[in-house]
C-alpha cells in the first residue's frame, strides 16, 4: 500500500499502532481501541481556534492553528514517537480525515515512516461500528450463561477465557457488574460510544467457526445500552444454566462485592436505591446489618429478597431456551472447580440444543 492511497476502516489491523490526533475530549468519549491519544490540538487550543473561526476570519484561525499544530506535532515526535523503527506502519486520524491528520501523517511520512491517514476519519469509523453492531452479533454461535446472582458467571468466564475459548465479558468492558451494587471502585463506566467500539473489537477478533460465551444480560448494563442486535441475539441463543447453593453463593458474592462489604456508607447509599420496591423498614434493617457487621446475614438476605425473585421474574422471558440448556453445579469456591465447569462447557458448546 503506498502511503497517499485511502485506507478503510478494514485494514485497521494493517498497521503497527494507530494514532488518534483528536483533542483529549474526543477521544475519551470514544476511539479506536488500542489507539493512543497525540491531539494536536488540545481541549483549550481546539475551542481557541474554533472561536476565531467563527468570530473573527478562517485565515486569522488557521494562522494560529498552524502554529499550534506544528509545535504539538514537534512535541509528539519528540516524546513518544522519536523511538519508532524505520519500517513503523502507522494510521492516523482525526474527526472527518482531514487537517489535523493531515498534517501529522504528513510529517511522519516525510521522515520516512511509512504513515497513512484513515478515509473519512473518525466519522466514518463511528459509522462502521454502527452498521457492523446490527449483523456481527448473529454471525456468531453464542452460548449464554445464566444463573442466580452470586453463582459465578464472570468467574466461569474468565476460567474459560484462561482456558482459550472465546468469551464477550460485557461487564468487564462496561466496567460494571450489571446490578444495582454493580459499580466498579475507582472505575468509571466508559462512555456509550466508547462501549460500543470495544464491543466491536471484541466480536471483529472472534472466529465464527467457534462458539462465543457471553454472560446473560438485560438491556442495560448500569449506565450502559447493550447493543440491540446483540441483546437480541443472546435472547435467542442457547444457554448454560449455573447453579450453586445459596450457601456458596454467599460468601463467593461477598469476595465479589469486597470494596462495598467494607464501606457501609457506599452500601447504604446504593441501598436507599432499592427503597421504592422494599420500602424504607427493610432498607434500614439491611443498613443496620452492615453498619453491625453482619455482613453474611445481608448478602443472604440480598439474594433470597432482592436477587434471586428478580431473576426468576426475568429470565425464562428474555432467555426462553434455558430450560434445555446445559445444566452446570458449583460444588467449590475454587478455581479448580470453575476450571472443571470450563472444561464442560467447551466440550458441551458444540452440541446444539433440542
Amino acid at each position: 500500500m503506498r502511503n497517499n492511497e485511502p485506507v478503510t476502516v478494514a485494514q485497521l489491523a494493517e498497521f503497527d499502532e494507530v494514532i488518534d490526533v483528536r483533542s483529549e475530549a474526543e477521544f475519551a468519549e470514544d476511539h479506536v481501541p488500542g489507539a493512543i491519544n497525540c491531539p494536536v490540538l488540545d481541549n483549550e487550543e481546539r475551542i481557541r481556534v474554533g472561536t476565531l473561526y467563527k468570530q473573527v476570519s478562517p485565515f486569522e484561525a488557521k494562522k494560529v492553528g498552524a502554529a499550534l499544530v506544528s509545535r504539538n506535532i514537534a512535541r509528539h515526535i519528540e516524546e513518544n514517537l522519536s523511538q519508532r523503527p524505520r519500517n513503523w506502519k502507522p494510521l492516523i486520524y482525526c474527526w472527518r480525515g482531514g487537517t489535523r491528520s493531515g498534517a501529522l501523517t504528513s510529517v511522519l511520512q516525510q521522515i520516512g515512516w511509512r504513515a497513512n491517514r484513515l478515509e473519512g476519519g473518525y466519522k466514518t469509523y463511528r459509522r462502521a461500528v454502527i452498521d457492523d453492531l446490527a449483523v456481527l452479533p448473529r454471525q456468531f454461535k453464542l452460548r449464554v450463561i445464566c444463573g442466580l446472582t452470586g453463582s459465578g458467571k464472570s468467574r466461569l468466564l474468565r476460567a474459560l477465557d484462561k482456558a482459550g475459548a472465546q468469551v464477550l465479558d460485557l461487564e468487564a468492558l462496561a466496567a460494571h457488574r450489571g446490578s444495582v451494587l454493580g459499580n466498579l471502585p475507582d472505575a468509571p463506566q466508559p462512555a456509550q460510544k466508547m462501549f460500543e467500539s470495544l464491543v466491536w473489537h471484541a466480536l471483529r477478533n472472534f472466529d465464527a467457526a467457534r462458539p462465543v460465551f457471553v454472560e446473560s444480560e438485560s438491556k442495560k448494563i448500569g449506565n450502559l445500552r447493550t447493543p440491540e442486535a446483540l441483546i437480541e441475539a443472546m435472547w435467542s441463543s442457547d444457554c448454560i444454566h449455573l447453579e450453586a447453593a445459596t450457601d456458596l453463593r454467599v460468601p463467593m458474592l461477598m469476595q465479589e462485592y469486597d470494596h462495598f462489604v467494607r464501606d457501609s456508607a457506599a452500601l447504604g447509599a446504593k441501598l436507599d436505591c432499592l427503597v421504592q420496591l422494599h420500602g424504607h423498614e427493610r432498607i434500614n434493617a439491611w443498613k443496620a446489618l452492615s453498619v453491625a457487621g453482619d455482613d453474611t446475614t445481608l448478602v443472604r438476605e440480598l439474594l433470597e429478597l432482592h436477587y434471586d425473585p428478580a431473576y426468576t421474574r426475568s429470565i425464562l422471558d428474555h432467555y426462553p431456551r434455558l430450560a434445555q440448556g446445559l445444566q452446570l453445579r458449583v460444588e467449590a469456591d475454587s478455581d479448580a472447580d470453575f476450571e472443571r465447569l470450563a472444561a464442560q462447557c467447551v466440550a458441551g458448546a458444540e452440541k446444539p440444543q433440542a
